[in-house]
């Protein structure tokens, strides 16, 4: 039995927080209410009539994005019922249990940077408590953590290629230092690529002593294997458990700024508490419930198989390329980690950099030097982009090492 427990590891001016209500929380537009509750404008947005009637709501071929520019002057459903059902639809799968997920194991927010925040402000004491990372990460954590003036605990992952976590180092910090209070783990790891393994992130939720949260950051796993790779359905199971995921990566809405933080009732029901009242538009709410109906989810995964295909191409073609060293991580997510090697054939901060800067600055072709992130020594991460994309990438990165090789030996 996990020893979490709720009311002595939120903040307790979070516990006694009474959310902001409005009167949609009782009376919801049914469309025949007079709403004169909110202080809205009655005579709707001021926008040309040529705008509604281009982008009006609609099933057909070219009928817009599905809702009605001529309702903007309304605020937002603060609760995203129907939306947080279409999660829910979507990652109970019953391969880790035979309970179901509901809207009430839902929060959703502005991306999931909002969830990151929203967790921080509820759990952490400014000035008092900590976080737990494990280096290489996703970097927001920490800039969250150094905005609330939480501090940060690092316990890198094991060394390249599997970036596995370091399980009894974690185990270990938890045990003495009580005062972290959110341990974030990123599956599949950004900059890796790599799935951390389940049994991994099972034993820390089976910490016999600490009094914390777990947080599972899935932003990338419909890049991965199976379906059942994701944890979602484990907060069904664990009460100290967030997983969360967004919709930017493989569903391409990273416009949108949609997240949501799957965990349990308690603990989604302090996040709904804390956050904006109307924190998801009407807009972003009717474009992510078309990306999460049935028709939405098969594009989706057509586009993540055509990504995958590429990713092949990718994984063939790099290492044939001279000064292209070892993958560095996974293969489940929509990018990769590679060395760069220098005219010695080692990796090299310098040489990488050198080649990253040649690649934007000559070739238009745009990645992402990591060589400064825990165990990346000498690493670009490449994003899969299309056929073409690939094709210009590869022709690029073979003439910018090659450029850089000879400024070297020069």
């Amino acid at each position: 039995m996990s020893p979490f427990n709720l009311e002595t590891c939120a903040r307790p001016n979070i516990l006694a927080l009474e959310p902001y209500r409005c009167a949609r929380d009782d009376y919801k537009d049914d469309g025949t209410n007079v709403l004169l509750d909110a202080n809205e404008n009655a005579f709707g947005p001021s926008l040309p009539a040529s705008a509604s009637s281009s982008s009006s709501s609609g099933t057909g071929a070219g009928s817009g994005p599905g809702f009605d520019l001529l309702g903007l002057h309304r605020y937002p459903d603060p609760h995203q019922h129907d939306l947080k059902q279409l999660f829910c639809d979507l990652r109970t799968t019953h391969a880790h249990t035979d309970k179901t997920l509901t809207p009430d194991n839902l929060f959703v927010g502005v991306g999931s940077d909002e969830a990151i925040d929203a967790l921080l402000r509820c759990f952490c004491v400014p000035g008092v408590d900590r976080i737990l990372v494990c280096p290489p990460t996703y970097g927001m954590y920490s800039v969250s953590a150094q905005v609330n003036d939480v501090g940060l605990v690092k316990v890198p992952l094991l060394p390249a290629p599997t970036f596995a976590l370091d399980v009894p180092a974690i185990l270990d910090t938890l045990t003495k230092t009580p005062s972290i209070k959110l341990a974030y783990f990123c599956s599949p790891g950004n900059p890796t690529g790599s799935l951390l393994s389940k049994s991994d992130i099972a034993a820390i939720l089976a910490h016999p002593s600490w009094n914390g949260v777990v947080i599972v950051d899935e932003a990338y796993i419909d890049f991965s294997p199976s379906p059942s790779d994701s944890l979602a359905e484990w907060v069904l199971e664990h009460p100290n458990l967030v997983v969360m995921q967004t919709i930017s990566k493989a569903f391409g809405l990273a416009g949108l700024r949609l997240g949501a933080a799957f965990t349990s009732p308690p603990i989604a029901r302090l996040l709904n508490a804390l956050k904006a009242p109307y924190n998801i538009s009407v807009p972003t709410a009717a474009l992510a419930s078309k990306a999460l109906a049935p028709e939405g989810l098969s594009v989706m995964r057509e586009k993540v198989s055509a990504l995958a295909a590429q990713r092949d191409v990718l994984l063939a073609e790099l290492p044939k390329i001279k000064g292209i060293g070892r993958l560095r991580g996974g293969t489940a997510s929509n990018f990769l980690l590679y060395e760069i090697l220098n005219s010695q054939g080692k990796p090299g901060n310098a040489t990488a950099l050198k080649v990253y800067e040649r690649l934007a600055e000559l070739k238009g072709v745009v990645v992402r030097f990591r060589g400064k992130e825990h165990g990346c020594e000498g690493c670009l991460r490449i994003t899969v982009g299309t056929g073409e994309e690939t094709a210009r990438f590869l022709k690029a990165v073979e003439e910018a090492i090659e450029e850089v090789h000879k400024g070297e030996v020069a």
